[in-house]
């Protein structure tokens, strides 16, 4: 079975035109009608001329949707969307080729029309099926087992409002709580990952004010040595900001993220340095075993910290950032589902 997710506008707030012109419609009405038979290279070149100002990539995935749903949907598909209203998906079939229709939908002239036959209601859905009909896309084509799903779960349009949601398992972790917990560990792996590629970003200087912002978070005041030559300190801190309250805290940021520091950066830092010092490398390139050995073998407290280390204290002390160390790297919270064990 071919089954197509299509999307009712954001937030699905033209689900009740789709459901009630029995229609699915896709946007970019600067487009025009589009021949059946229209190629990648022609749709790219039109985006170009129509939405100039936007990025190339962008204008590529836009093109990717419309050209799948001229060229790609076929009659007799199965196409679903989904009502957050309601909190259905609505199922029904491809009823007809692509149509230029601009007076159907508000905005989303490209359109197919459906008959809208069934519905399933998203409790009875598993967690791994709602992951993947969460996708962001427009348009996309849904994995032959999630489309299966669907299907042995659909009920006459009305009646979904019936099914009870899928119960957890007693006793023991359910599938569905063992697939939310795996989709959160996902979820929070590709957001550390995020944060991680937008420290990188930052310039040498900026790494050096994001450090201090967080050092700042921790209770310290600090100061940032100015451009120029580089004195082998970038940042000290202490609790008074004068370095005369213990403890006294130097700072070292390099920030080259495809060089490690050796043991001759950690040397030449600890030169300087005398007993009783604190010191901190950061280093977003991470460090060689040698450095290591060097900071654990010195007689002057070192710590080492690499990409994934700002990352941690950067989430860690967030809330505590002011303004402008959280305009570096700005971050959002959001809400995750406890699960029970």
């Amino acid at each position: 079975m071919t089954m197509w997710m299509v999307r009712a506008g954001r937030g699905g707030d033209q689900v009740d035109e789709f459901r009630a012109k029995g229609v699915v419609a896709l946007a970019d009405e600067l487009l025009g009608p589009l021949p059946q038979n229209i190629t990648k290279p022609a749709l790219l070149h039109l985006y170009a001329e129509k939405y100039p100002e936007d990025k190339e990539a962008s204008r590529a995935v836009w093109a990717s949707q419309i050209l799948r749903f001229v060229t790609e949907i076929q009659v007799g598909d199965a196409v679903l969307t989904y009502d957050p209203d309601q909190r259905v998906y609505l199922l029904g079939k491809i009823t007809s080729a692509y149509e230029w229709l601009p007076d159907v939908v508000k905005e989303r002239p490209h359109a197919r029309r459906v008959q809208w036959t069934h519905e399933v209601s998203r409790g009875s859905v598993s967690v791994t099926a709602r992951n993947t009909l969460g996708a962001i896309q427009a348009l996309f084509r849904i994995p032959a087992e999630v489309a299966e799903e669907l299907d042995a779960l659909k009920v006459p349009i009305g009646q979904a409002g019936a099914v009870a949601p899928i119960p957890s398992k007693k006793p023991g972790k359910s599938d569905d709580a063992t697939a939310l917990s795996a989709l959160r560990e996902e979820i929070l792996q590709k957001a550390d990952a995020f944060i991680e590629d937008a420290i990188s970003r930052l310039d040498a200087y900026e790494m050096q004010d994001l450090v201090a912002g967080i050092l700042r978070a921790m209770g310290y005041r600090t100061t940032v040595s100015l451009p120029g030559a580089d004195r082998g300190v970038d940042i000290t801190a202490s609790p008074d900001g004068l370095m005369l309250q213990e403890p006294r805290i130097f700072v070292e940021v390099k920030h080259r993220t495809a060089t490690a520091m050796g043991s001759k950066e950690i040397r030449s830092f600890l030169g300087g340095r005398k007993q009783g010092d604190r010191c901190l490398y950061v280093s977003t390139g991470g460090f060689s075993k040698d450095a290591h050995y060097e900071a654990d073998r010195s007689p002057i407290s070192i710590t080492l910290i690499n990409m994934e280390g700002v990352r941690k204290l950067l989430v860690d002390n967030y809330d505590r950032l002011d303004p402008e160390a959280r305009a570096l790297v700005p971050l959002r919270k959001f809400f995750w589902p406890v699960v029970e064990e």
